[in-house]
Order: C-alpha cells, then structure tokens, then sequence
C-alpha cells in the first residue's frame, strides 16, 4: 500500500524538485533530519534535498532560487505555493580552521561522500521519496551508509566517523548531541560522549547567539530536563551557563522544599515545560532560583525555629539573569519579560493580603498569563499548594480589564490646569490618584483631585 503526503505541501514541494533534478540525469534524495523524523514516524517540519547537481545547475533549473550558501552548494529553491526547499550539493569538506564551518568544500557526484561529512548517524539516511510513494515501505526507500536506521532503533545517538573530528569541524555539534539525545529520548555512545567530555571548554569557541538558541531549543522542546542533565554530565553547562551549576547541593528548607536542593526543584520545573513552550516563561522557569545559590544562610544553631533562608535572593537573581541573558544577546524585549518572571515571582506569596490597588498593578503585567504559568511550575515542583495560584487565576480571568488598567481619572494635564507646577512629586501624585481610583475611593476627576490636595496640599501660584 502506498504512502502518501499530499497533504503536505512541503513534502510535496520537495518531492517536484526531486524529480526535476532526475529528470535532467541528476541524483537525488531527502537528507537529514526529514528522513529521521519520518522513520520515527513523525512529521516533519521541513524536508530538505541532496543532489549531485551543482548549485549553478539548480539555480538554472528552478525559476525563483536563493543563494544563501552557493559557496556551501546550498541554494534555497521556492515554488509558487511560497514553500522554500533547501537543496544542498554532495560535498567533501575541507579543514574547520573556525570550528564552524570549512575553510573550502568539494562538490562531489557521490552521495556516501556527502553522508559520511555529516555530523550523526540519525541524521545522516537519505531517502527515494518516488520508492516511499510507489511501495510505502519507508525502510526500502531509505539509503542508509553509516547505519542509521540501526542506531534509531536502538535509540543510541552516535556521531558519523571519529566524533573527536566530528566535534572539532563544528563545536555547536556537542550542543546538538545533547539536544537530540534529550528530545528523542537517546543514549549517547560512548565514544561520542567521551569526545563531548573531552571538547566541553571549546563550545565557547562558538557565538553567544548560536549558544542562546541551542539552549532555547533544548528549554522549548519538550525534554528540557533530561536536556540539562546532560548539559551537566557532559561538562558543557559549566561552560555554557556555569550560574546553573551553582544549583547542585544548595539545600532549602523541608517545609517549603520537600523536593530536596534548588537544582533538583530546577529539574522538576524544567521537566513540566510543555513543547513548545513560550522561550519567555522557560527561561524564567530555569532562572527563577538562580540567585539563592549566592544568598543560602544556614539556619542558627542555637535557634531550634530557624531554618534555611536566602535573603535577597530576588534582588540578586535578577542581577544574575541580566548578566546571562546579556551574555547571551537576548533582545531587550525577551530580556524584559524573563527579568521581570524573576523580580515578580516571590510576589504571588502576598496576594491575599494584597491592596486592591497592588493586586491590580501585579495582575496588569505584560503577558501575567507566563507569570500565572511560573507560578503553578514553582508550586508543584515543592509543596504542591495552588492556593495562592488559584486566587491569583481567578483574578486574573474574572476581573474586567477595564477595571485593572482603567483610563486614568487624573493626569499631569490635569495637575497642571489645577495649578501644580511639574516636578518630581507629580509621579507620587499620579500614583496615589491611580491607587485611589483602582481601591474605588476616587469614581471622578474632581474626588481625584481632592484626594491629591489632602495628601500633597494645594498648589502654591
């Protein structure tokens, strides 16, 4: 029985430009990740293809092209359904002087040429999509030099050739392996992970931003703990990201903390992140404790009611998180709402006592839904109470917006028709107008006014 993907466009794009390469005597194939995907019978997001034809000659070929990475043999090929293809030509790499990418390749007629450059066994299968349409057998169609299929089904991440070379031609692959080994629930081979262990200190010879994305990935795909788990065997979180270690053996106190240090309540955070997880509330969830490690205060020997405390902790993780997420160029908006998911998340402790002028403030946060979110990660990765949450969700989901971020009664316009002359009071002002009008005690401009003159006195002409 054959199978069919008509239905995806993307496989179908790549499946005309299969054909047309064929049809002018050129081989070619799916390649990498697609060919993995569809053996662990998963759809792919994007299925890219392998020819022997040089670049120029699919550039000629197909009417609209990019050439991204012509000097690589890599083209991007659209069809008029807006889909975009990369097609890539077998190559044979040259030297990584830069740990990135080679100095010079070889185009090449044969594809084990290509396969044998890159950089997993999983990743490495090439498929006929004409045999897969023809016989649905999946296993027939793949072309297979490095034993993939086997290493798959095995569920052993293995890299293609020496891994100490594998590694050396591109430091990112380390960061990969984890990645892959962590969201398809793989071993990593020994030699493999030997190599890892052994090249962990040269992953900084890559970009902060090729770093920061590869650990967002790992936080956004759905096995983010088993992820940074392996970051830390392998070595590579101490290099990556060394205020996560810090984490390990900071003990907390058992009435709140059951779950034991704030590293194995991290992993517990971590490991409820659902995939595709907002990068925003993931990268608060694995920053939300960083700054106890620095603020842990044992408890007073002497005082059998004291415990555990990491004063300031707050205060001091946001600082951390600011160092990390410009260490890694976050953009300012990203960094913005991490920061505050650190600032903000002791916060929820004191919403039943609240003012409603605070409460109102607190709910009204850009994107409240992430802190909501942190919140419900924190709790029932310790003590399991959702108290606190529950009321602050219900909050949330009933009050009108218009009653938490209302249009202002009173504003500096105003302050300034009454007679008051602008300076550093006006904000005092404007705020304590604004906590009036959210408490209910000002429904008017003139009780908004009255309000300011009892607190600051009238205006001086």
């Amino acid at each position: 029985m054959a199978v069919s993907h008509n239905a995806n466009p993307n496989y179908v794009a790549a499946r005309d430009i299969v054909l047309a390469l064929r049809a002018i005597g050129h081989q070619a194939f799916f390649a990498g990740g697609c060919v993995r995907d569809l053996l662990l019978g998963h759809e792919p997001k994007d299925f890219d293809v392998a020819t022997s034809a040089a670049p120029e000659i699919v550039q000629k070929l197909f009417p609209k092209t990019l050439a991204v990475g012509a000097h690589f043999g890599v083209i991007l090929v659209c069809d008029r359904g807006g889909v975009t293809t990369e097609v890539a030509t077998f190559r044979n790499d040259g030297a990584y002087t830069d740990g990135r990418r080679p100095d010079a390749v070889r185009f090449s007629p044969d594809a084990r040429e290509d396969v044998l450059r890159r950089d997993f066994t999983i990743n490495g299968m090439l498929l006929d999509p004409l045999l897969l349409d023809e016989t649905g057998d999946i296993d027939f169609a793949t072309l297979d030099f490095v034993g993939g299929r086997d290493d798959l089904a095995a569920k052993i991440l293995r890299a293609i050739g020496d891994p100490a070379l594998r590694f050396a031609e591109d430091k990112l692959r380390m960061l990969r392996a984890v990645r892959f080994a962590a969201r398809l629930d793989l071993e990593i081979e020994p030699r493999t992970m030997a190599a890892i262990r052994n090249a962990a200190a040269d992953i900084n010879q890559v970009s902060n931003e090729r770093i920061r994305d590869e650990l967002t990935l790992m936080l956004t795909e759905g096995r983010a703990r088993r992820a940074f788990e392996l970051l830390d065997t392998t070595g590579l979180l101490h290099q990556v990201l060394p205020e996560a270690t810090r984490m390990h053996g900071v003990q907390q106190p058992p009435q709140f903390h059951p779950e034991g240090d704030v590293w194995t309540h991290t992993m517990l955070l971590l490991e409820k992140l659902q995939p595709n997880s907002s990068p925003t509330l993931a990268w608060g969830a694995l920053l939300h404790d960083i700054g106890k490690p620095a603020t842990y205060r044992a408890p007073d020997p002497n005082d059998s009611n004291d415990r555990i405390r990491f004063n300031g902790h707050v205060e001091v993780g946001v600082r951390i998180a600011e160092t990390v997420l410009g260490r890694l160029r976050f953009s300012n908006e990203d960094t913005a709402q991490i920061v505050s998911l650190v600032k903000n998340h002791m916060r929820f402790g004191d919403v039943l006592q609240m003012q409603q002028s605070t409460l109102k403030r607190f709910l009204r946060l850009p994107h409240f839904d992430e802190h909501l979110a942190l919140h419900w990660l924190d709790c029932t990765s310790c003590h399991g109470d959702l108290t606190l949450y529950n009321f602050a969700k219900q909050q949330y989901e009933t009050v009108p917006v218009e009653h938490i971020q209302p249009k202002l009664l009173l504003t500096g316009g105003d302050l300034i028709a009454e007679g008051y002359r602008p300076g550093p009071q006006f904000k005092a002002m404007l705020e304590a107008a604004e906590d009036a009008q959210l408490e209910g005690r000002a429904t008017t401009l003139e009780e908004a006014l009255n309000l300011v003159k009892a607190q600051f006195g009238t205006p001086t002409h």
